[in-house]
């Protein structure tokens, strides 16, 4: 799934902390602008004035490219998705590098101008939130020069990849319900029963269960290998990267180069931590940094419901050997906060901090921007009401225990969604639900009994 749905989104936000503020929280400034590895005493005027005064710069597309499991190109994760600048099934990376939509792409950023392509990461700031954009300022801002190099015509000759994030395929064992068929294998039955009760009955016959980023199941890891010795840091999502036999190739050849230094981030439904015989535990302990962000937007039977194919004590398992494997590997909870666990996800956090399987500031909100019909905002006022109460009694629980603020500012930033009036979607969330709860066999209200309220 797509980091600015699951994720976002995300996105995967990336939070990615280096090695010396992992051990000494206290130095890592959660909200700053400061990127983590240079002093910005050592940046020029015009360095710093991208990263600090300009609110629409962002370093990704210096140093990265991100596909699609249809080949769909973007920037980056939290791109708008109508808005691919190439497609990989047509053109390589290298040829996408320099095209006229990444071109026009940097010297918008250049210049302060806002590009609609970024609209995921402007949406998010006005509402109090730490975008990618900033994150990606703040873990990769140690590249700003590259953006000096820039010419007029917005072209960076250096095709140098240091950051990846590419989704190899669709592959995954969960039907998530704020996924679909592009991010997930395992859509392909639901979707097609959607499109046939829509008047295409060929949509089956004519969309592959299996999509593939490249040309060929092998071409974009391919051309991520030439990028190897320039790699810093890999995002890994899906689909389900701990199903992927590219996620465990990458982390053979890293180990064979002995590039332990490569930091790994993680957006996983954690229902799977092995391929065959590899246990992706064994891997995780050898490297320097290694971040892992958990899909997880509730517990029991919630979670069963709204990431279809969950087994929750599976899921509680996985922890627990993790803790007993490699204790000293960051991990998180990244939820998508949608209206379906908007009254719940408190009481999972808590749960989690109780059972000692999670720290109080482990969790980090993806806000769900798309699709409309599963937003928070969607909800009647007497059950925003209900939300913002639970969440403000919530942020009182957390705050002594949240050093560096990024679980409170999820919740604090969630409040603002709720003053955004998007209750005319709410017909569409009830119409959507009912249609995937027949075809699944499947009824709500056994799963989340507090959404009668919004009837």
């Amino acid at each position: 799934m797509r980091c600015t749905t699951l994720l976002n989104a995300l996105t995967q936000i990336v939070w990615v902390l280096d090695k010396e503020y992992y051990y000494n929280m206290s130095k890592y400034k959660y909200d700053s602008w400061e990127p983590v590895k240079i002093d910005v005493e050592n940046l020029s005027i015009s360095e710093k004035h991208l990263l600090k005064d300009n609110d629409t710069f962002c370093i990704y597309p210096w140093i990265h490219l991100h596909s699609y499991p249809t080949g769909e190109t973007y920037p980056c994760c939290h791109a708008d998705m109508q808005l691919p600048i190439g497609n990989n099934k047509e053109d390589s990376l290298k040829d996408i590098w320099n095209n006229h939509n990444m071109r026009e792409l940097r010297n918008d950023m250049l210049m302060g101008h806002h590009n609609n392509i970024c609209n995921g990461c402007y949406e998010q700031e006005s509402h109090g939130f730490f975008s990618g954009r900033k994150s990606a300022n703040k873990h990769h801002g140690h590249h700003i020069a590259k953006a000096l190099h820039t010419t007029d015509a917005g072209t960076i000759r250096d095709f140098k990849m240091t950051y990846w994030d590419i989704r190899f395929s669709n592959l995954c064992n969960l039907s998530c319900r704020s996924c679909g068929h592009i991010f997930s294998s395992s859509w392909h039955k639901d979707q097609a029963h959607l499109a046939e009760q829509a008047g295409d009955p060929n949509w089956k016959n004519e969309n592959k269960v299996l999509l593939v980023s490249g040309k060929s199941k092998t071409d974009m890891i391919d051309q991520l290998m030439e990028h190897i010795d320039h790699v810093e840091q890999i995002y890994f999502a899906g689909g389900e990267p701990l199903m992927m036999d590219e996620h465990y190739v990458i982390l053979e050849e890293l180990e064979r180069r002995e590039r332990f230094d490569v930091r790994l981030i993680y957006n996983t439904n954690f229902t799977q931590v092995k391929l065959k015989d590899r246990y992706v535990f064994d891997y995780w302990k050898k490297f320097d940094s290694v971040s892992v962000g958990a899909s997880l937007d509730a517990m029991g039977k919630r979670a069963e419901y709204i990431r279809k194919g969950t087994k929750w004590s599976t899921v509680e398992d996985n922890r627990r050997r993790m803790l007993d494997t490699c204790p000293n590997v960051d991990f998180y909870i990244s939820p998508t906060l949608s209206i379906m666990n908007a009254m719940h996800i408190t009481d999972f956090h808590k749960d989690w901090v109780e059972k000692g399987l999670l720290k109080h500031q482990d969790l980090n909100i993806n806000i769900l921007q798309d699709p409309m019909h599963y937003r928070i905002d969607i909800a009647p006022e007497h059950y925003k009401d209900k939300i913002r109460t639970k969440f403000q009694e919530h942020i009182e629980w957390l705050m002594p225990h949240d050093d560096l603020q990024r679980a409170t500012n999820g919740f604090i930033s969630a409040l603002n969604y709720l003053d955004v009036n998007n209750t005319n979607y709410l017909k569409t969330f009830w119409e959507k639900t009912n249609q995937l709860d027949e075809i699944r066999n499947e009824n709500i209200f056994d799963s989340i009994p507090e959404l009668k309220e919004m009837q």
